[in-house]
Formats: C-alpha cells, sequence, structure tokens
C-alpha cells in the first residue's frame, strides 16, 4: 500500500489538474434537483391489469420496464417508499465492476453508451475536460466511470422518453401483500396503502427480494458451508495478518461487544457482508460542502479507531477513487473504515422499521466517521489535516443534503430454485446449461464480523477478493422460482446462488443485464401463454441474440 505521504503527493497533483478549469466552476448550470419524483407519464391507471409489473426501480428495474414498454406490452414500475430511483448505480457507485466490457449488450451496453455521450458535451464539464480523463477513452463507445448525477441525467431521459409509468412512495404490504391462485400465479399484490396492484406476470427487481420471499418462494441468506454446494470458499473465513483489511496486531477491544470465538472456516451461518454508502466527495472549494458533525454523533462508534490510531500509523480510511469534475467515488478500505461491521444481520428479513433503523445507524457512523477523521482530536494532526480538504458535493443528491440516498445492499436474500449457481460456475468447473448472461468480476466479500482472538487482539472476519479466470454464463433457472411454488415470477437480482457465487455476480451491469433478460423473458411468456419455467430456452436465446445481448456459449 502506498504510503500517506505519497498519496497526499498524488491528490495533490490530481487537486492542481481539477483547479486548472475551476474559474469556469457552476455547478449551478447542471444540477437535478428532482430526479426521485421522475415519472415518464402524468397519470397512472391504477384499476387496470398490466401486462408486466416490476417492482423495485432499481437500475435492473428501469431496465425491465424500458424492455417491456419497447414490446408494446403495458408495464408498471413501482417505486417503494424509502428507496432511492437507480438504486446504486444512481447513488454513488460510479465505478463500474467489470472486467471485460465485451459481456456488456442490450439495453445495458446503451446505458453505459450514453454515459460516454454524457460527457462528450462540455456543458457537463466544470472541472477539467473529457480530453483530460482517461477514462473517457479507456472503453470505445462506452464510460464505466461516472458522477451519480450523470447516471441520474441519463435515466431520467430513458425514463421520459419511454414514457415509464412509475408509481412512487408505495411499497409491499409485508403481511397480507400476495393474493395468488390454487395454480401458483401471483393475481395481483397489495400495498401498505390497500392499493391493489394487478399484473399478469411479476418481476422483483428489488435489493431485498420483498415480493420474492412474500410469495412464498424458497429463499435463503448468510453464508452456506463449504459442503453443501462442493464449494471452496464459502461460509467463514478467517483473514491472514497480511490482508490490507486486517486489523495489525496490538489493536484491543475494550469492552464485551464482540464475541472471542467464532466457528470454524467453511462452517455456515446467518451473518452478511457489511454495507456502507458509496460517497461523492470533492476537494474543489467552490463545489465542496464542508462535513458537519451528526446531531447524535456517538464517540463510542469510533473506539476501535482511536485504539488503531495509538500505535499504527494509518495510510487512508477509504478510497478516493478519481470521478469527472473533481469528485470522488469513495469506497470502503482498511480495517476499519466506512463498513458498519456487524450492524446489518437482520437487514434481510427485517421488517420496513427495522430497515430504516439499520440505515440510519449507517448514515450516523459514516459521516460521523468523516467528521472524526477530520476534526477530532484523537485523531493525529495530519490525518485531520488531510481530510479536512474533502467534503459532500454540493451539485450532488440536492434533494438530501448531498448525501447518497441508497445505502450499498451488498447482499440480502436469495431465491433457491431448480439452478442455484455456485462458486464452481464462477470457476468454469461448471458450466450453466442455459446461459442468458454473463458475468466476471471476482468473488468479491467485505468484512462480515469482528472478535477478539485468544490474545485480546481485534480481528476482522469474512473479507474475500478471488478472481474469476474468464467470463462465465449465469443460466436461466436461477432468475426463475421453482414452479411448485411460483409460474409468472422472475427474480433478476435476489437470484438463486450460493453466497460466494453471488458476491461475484451481484454487479450493477449484471443486474441491469438480467433485468433486460427477466422483461424478454416475461413478454415471451406471455406471447405464448405459458409458465416462465416452460419457456423454450432456444426461443428465448434467439430473442437476446436478436437484441445484441452477451449471452454466452451453450
Amino acid at each position: 500500500m502506498p504510503s500517506f505521504k505519497l498519496q497526499i503527493i498524488a491528490l495533490i497533483l490530481s487537486c492542481f489538474v481539477y483547479s486548472s478549469c475551476s474559474k469556469d466552476y457552476i455547478p449551478e448550470k447542471r444540477i437535478i434537483s428532482d430526479f426521485e419524483s421522475t415519472n415518464g407519464v402524468d397519470n397512472i391507471d391504477l384499476t387496470k391489469e398490466y401486462d408486466v409489473v416490476i417492482y423495485g426501480a432499481t437500475a435492473a428495474g428501469i431496465i425491465a420496464a424500458v424492455e417491456v414498454k419497447k414490446s408494446g406490452k403495458s408495464v408498471l414500475l413501482i417505486k417503494p417508499s424509502n428507496t432511492a430511483l437507480g438504486g446504486i448505480s444512481t447513488n454513488g457507485l460510479g465505478i463500474t465492476d467489470i472486467h471485460d466490457t465485451n459481456i456488456l449488450g442490450g439495453l445495458t451496453r446503451t446505458f453505459y453508451h450514453r454515459i460516454k455521450e454524457y460527457y462528450s458535451s462540455s456543458q457537463n464539464w466544470f472541472v477539467g475536460s473529457a480530453g483530460g480523463y482517461k477514462k473517457y477513452f479507456q472503453n470505445g463507445d462506452i464510460m464505466l466511470w461516472f458522477e451519480p448525477k450523470a447516471a441520474q441525467f441519463v435515466f431520467r431521459d430513458i425514463i421520459l422518453e419511454n414514457q415509464i409509468p412509475i408509481l412512487n412512495n408505495e411499497r409491499l404490504d409485508l403481511q397480507n401483500g400476495i393474493l395468488k391462485n390454487s395454480i401458483h400465479t401471483i393475481e395481483s399484490i397489495r400495498m401498505e396503502s390497500g392499493l391493489k396492484i394487478k399484473g399478469k406476470i411479476f418481476i422483483d427487481t428489488s435489493y431485498e427480494g420483498d415480493l420474492m420471499a412474500k410469495s412464498g418462494i424458497s429463499y435463503t441468506y448468510g453464508r452456506e458451508s463449504n459442503s453443501l454446494y462442493k464449494e471452496l470458499f464459502n461460509g467463514v473465513r478467517r483473514m491472514s495478518n497480511n490482508d490490507r483489511n486486517q486489523f495489525p496486531e496490538g489493536v484491543k477491544y475494550l469492552g464485551n461487544g464482540l464475541p472471542s470465538y467464532i466457528s470454524g472456516n467453511g462452517t455456515a451461518d446467518k451473518k452478511i457482508q457489511a454495507f456502507c454508502f458509496r460517497m461523492c466527495l470533492t476537494n474543489v472549494d467552490h463545489n465542496r460542502r464542508d462535513i458537519e458533525k451528526p446531531f447524535d454523533y456517538n464517540e463510542e462508534d469510533y473506539h476501535l479507531l482511536f485504539e488503531y490510531l495509538k500505535t499504527h500509523d494509518a495510510n487512508t480510511f477509504f478510497d478516493l477513487m478519481p470521478l469527472p469534475n473533481g469528485k470522488t467515488d469513495s469506497n470502503n478500505l482498511g480495517p476499519i473504515s466506512t463498513d458498519y461491521v456487524g450492524q446489518n444481520y437482520n437487514y434481510p428479513d427485517g421488517d420496513y422499521a427495522e430497515r430504516e433503523l439499520i440505515v440510519a445507524n449507517h448514515k450516523r457512523y459514516q459521516i460521523g466517521l468523516l467528521w472524526t477523521l477530520a476534526n477530532h482530536p484523537k485523531v493525529p494532526e495530519k490525518i485531520r489535516d488531510f481530510y479536512k480538504q474533502w467534503g459532500l458535493s454540493k451539485d450532488e443528491f440536492v434533494e438530501n443534503n448531498n448525501w447518497p440516498n441508497q445505502l450499498y445492499i451488498r447482499e440480502g436474500r436469495r431465491m433457491i430454485s431448480d439452478y442455484v449457481m455456485t462458486e464452481n460456475n464462477c470457476t468454469g468447473k461448471v458450466i450453466a446449461e442455459n446461459p442468458i448472461a454473463l458475468a466476471d468480476y471476482a468473488m468479491d466479500s467485505h468484512i462480515v464480523q469482528r472478535y477478539v482472538d485468544t490474545n485480546g487482539n481485534v480481528k476482522n472476519e469474512g473479507r474475500y477478493m478471488l478472481e474469476t479466470p474468464n467470463p462465465y454464463p449465469i443460466d436461466y433457472r436461477s432468475i426463475v422460482p421453482k414452479k411448485s411454488e411460483c409460474t409468472n415470477l422472475l427474480v433478476p437480482i435476489c437470484l438463486s446462488a450460493s453466497r460466494v457465487a453471488y458476491s461475484s455476480i451481484r454487479m450493477e451491469p449484471v443486474y441491469m443485464t438480467l433485468g433486460q433478460v427477466s422483461a424478454v423473458a416475461a413478454i415471451l411468456a406471455l406471447d405464448n401463454n405459458i409458465p416462465v419455467q416452460d419457456l423454450s430456452y432456444d426461443t428465448l436465446r434467439n430473442t437476446l441474440l436478436e437484441k445484441k445481448m452477451v449471452v454466452g456459449q451453450k
């Protein structure tokens, strides 16, 4: 890892490049202030039966809705209360997790192409220019590194152009929200408000999988044992002391809030990897908003940080990956960082109130961390001086005090269908028989838990980064439930996968691609009046290829 001094030098140089055009910086020219209320129509008919109802206005949900609309079928996209339009793609994850851009096709590639077009306009550069940003040229007709508001502008245009009806601020009744008939078909879903939405086919594009779970579909969350699917890297996974995300020796925990024992490697549990907000920060004076101390700041949240700093000269506490216009995509990095470790275990199966509390606690912790690093007297002065130059971007998330609207839900529920994607798919030992899309990112887990070892030292557990040797196909059966459970539902995000396989599949461009696949499958099933499980794979494959999607080899 580079030294703290080298990082400062690099950042000073980047600041010089950014500031060279700062005199022309006028963020007011391109602020999007009402993105969350975007709608492609003025009025929605809630009495009709829709051909396809999509629950979850993530990027995958938007892509799915566009595909349905282009087919001439009727569609309704539901954006549940307290969720963000576009999901994490419009809320800070500006560095797209993909290795081989050849796996991108269809509407997913169109999205990234329109990002490139966005940055081809000089009006969208206030600091620097396209010519001075190497990621602008890196991937030809597409661009994979972008500001949150760039994704918002692109998705807003897509929604308006395609006249996508979006039902805002309604969410599923978690107790009595699903009306199914005797042949395992969803006829309608009920919202908390009592509103009933009728549809012929449903697609769950939420990060949580509520529609899937409440429809009686088999699912799981947490970590399976290695033995269940004959894997090597599932379950509990102790980390090496050489891992950059591991605490060095000598960091003590003064309390009783951490376990002193964890089960052996490869064993199952119901714990999940840590969440965080992907922050869009800037050190450009004209656009920087200083971090304010949270009103509910809790100094005890940073006890481990202070203990760590007593004996270790830390390099950095989160990424500062450079996006256009002098901004960052800032993600977790290091043994103690923006991930709020161990504070999300109840999220997958939690009710709305519990999830909202988890989100609020993550926000308090993370903003508090920023303030602590820049201001707390227990933090060395050189570190405070470094972090004081970074603040929130004034022209991002203007409706939410410049903070992202979406917590990064790295994993939640996972469906269990007739085909479970596993680590063996990711490594190429098993090849999907009915390929519909390709994934290629590493099997990637953040820290899952902390514990105290036999010497009284704090240790992290659960982190891994295991490269996949080649792009690998995802099987169609992994996005449809068992036929005995539901015949008219597709699940492209909370799909059927082991935890370790999901840690690779869970990337936004893959979600978007699977969203379009789900919509294509829904349309074909409707046209043939058959359950989604009975769809001819050859028919589906040929249709996907006609749409210039990349499905992989059989």
